[in-house]
This record gives structure tokens, C-alpha cells and sequence, in this order.
């Protein structure tokens, strides 16, 4: 685990944005699992103006680790945030963009989206491998849409499953740990002070972290990086 706490959003946003910078320009191809939530959206306006030209867009492949079920044109989309920030504004070819569809039937595009994993990325060891998987963490300690009161998901022997919002009862579809933790890199975005007792609990190991989806995070290349503001951080030494 590899630990990165800088003063605020902005340079989170700036300096992971180098870091992903450098993963596509080290391959020849790339494929990347998106997260929606607002510290990806301001990752997303830093690419578009600070790295548009700076990044040959055609070499990657996006794909999203979860997806809310609701049309694309929703407001609650995470495909139409992206849209939005990032895809809109660079030179991205419409063969390269991988939506979760949300407006389908949620346990039929699980199923979809599972098979598609299986057919356009590259498999170690029998299983899809993603390049870089980008996650945050809420503030009960959820990753992807894997929710504390469903954390048998994250051990599905599928890519995808159905999540079901705690709150809301929103259906969502969300790629599982097999997925995640088999991932190249897998990078953990957190800011915000509500975050900063999570952060506390899961990377100190402290009593009960085990009942937090994103504690489950372990990639089994060993390469998991947090990138933290000092508010997300403000609890760990």
C-alpha cells in the first residue's frame, strides 16, 4: 500500500492525473475501469485542460467499475458525467468507450457486461485484467457500489453483480473483487473530511475494518495507491 496525501482536491486531481499519464504512455494499450463521485469529476476537468494534448487518448480503452441504473441521459450517470468532464473534450474514439448500461435490465447487463470483461481485455491466470482500476470510497466505507450490508459481493465468482443502494434501493451495477484485486494497479481516490475516519480504520487495521468493502482492496500485484487530501488524511499519522 502506498500512501499519497497532498494539501487539497485540486492537486489530488493534478497529481494522480500524472500518474495516470504515465501508466498510458508506458503501454501500448490501455484499459482503465472508471469511478463516478465528485473527486473523479475534477480528475476528469484536469485531464481535459491540462492533458488533452498530452496524452495519446487513441491507445485507451474505458470501461466503468459501476454504473447507477438509470438511462445515460440521467442525471444520476455516471457514463454522462464522464461524457461531460472528459469525453467530449478529447480525441477518443467511440470504439473505446465502454459504458455499463444502465438503462437495461440491471441482472441481464450484469450478466452483458461480465461477458464483455471476458472478451476485450487480456486474461492472467483465467481471469480479465484490467490495467488500472480507479476507485473512491464513501463514507461508509464503500468501493465501486459494493456496500457494507452486501460485502459478500466483493467475493462473487462473477466480474459483475447487482448492488442494491443501503438508502435509496437504487440498483446498480458494479465490477466485483475478482475483478479489482487481479487489476495491475488499482488506484483509491479520497478526500473530504467525512472520509477521514474510514481512512483512519482501514489502512491502520484497526478492530472492525474488515466489515468496510474498501479495506477488501489488495490487489495481488501488490500495487494499491491512495491519493488523499490532507482533510481525508487528517486522522493517520
Amino acid at each position: 500500500m502506498e500512501l499519497n496525501v497532498y494539501t487539497d482536491k485540486k492537486t489530488v486531481a493534478l497529481e494522480f492525473s500524472k500518474f495516470l499519464a504515465k501508466i498510458i504512455k508506458e503501454r501500448d494499450k490501455v484499459h482503465i475501469a472508471l469511478s463516478g463521485g465528485s473527486t473523479p469529476k475534477i480528475v476528469f476537468d484536469v485531464l481535459a485542460s491540462s492533458f488533452k494534448d498530452k496524452i495519446d487518448w487513441a491507445k485507451v480503452h474505458f470501461y466503468w467499475g459501476d454504473e447507477r441504473c438509470v438511462p445515460p441521459t440521467g442525471a444520476e450517470s455516471n457514463y454522462r458525467m464522464t461524457v461531460a468532464h472528459l469525453l467530449s473534450k478529447i480525441e477518443l474514439p467511440e470504439t473505446n468507450i465502454h459504458r455499463i448500461k444502465g438503462e437495461n435490465d440491471p441482472n441481464e447487463e450484469a450478466l452483458r457486461y461480465s461477458k464483455l470483461l471476458d472478451e476485450k481485455l487480456p486474461h492472467v491466470d483465467g481471469i480479465p485484467q484490467f490495467d488500472l482500476v480507479i476507485l473512491g470510497m464513501g463514507d461508509d466505507g464503500h468501493t465501486a457500489s459494493i456496500f457494507p450490508h452486501e460485502i459478500q459481493l466483493w467475493d462473487s465468482d462473477m466480474n459483475c453483480e447487482v448492488a442494491i443502494h443501503p438508502d435509496s434501493g437504487q440498483r446498480r451495477v458494479t465490477i466485483t473483487g475478482k475483478i479489482i484485486n487481479h487489476a495491475k494497479t488499482v488506484a483509491l481516490l479520497v478526500t473530504g473530511a467525512g472520509k477521514s475516519e474510514k481512512v483512519r480504520i482501514i489502512t491502520q487495521r484497526e478492530s472492525g475494518y474488515e466489515a468496510y468493502p474498501a479495506s477488501l482492496v489488495n490487489p495481488s500485484s501488490n500495487k494499491l495507491v491512495w491519493f488523499l487530501d490532507e482533510d481525508a488524511a487528517s486522522e493517520i499519522s
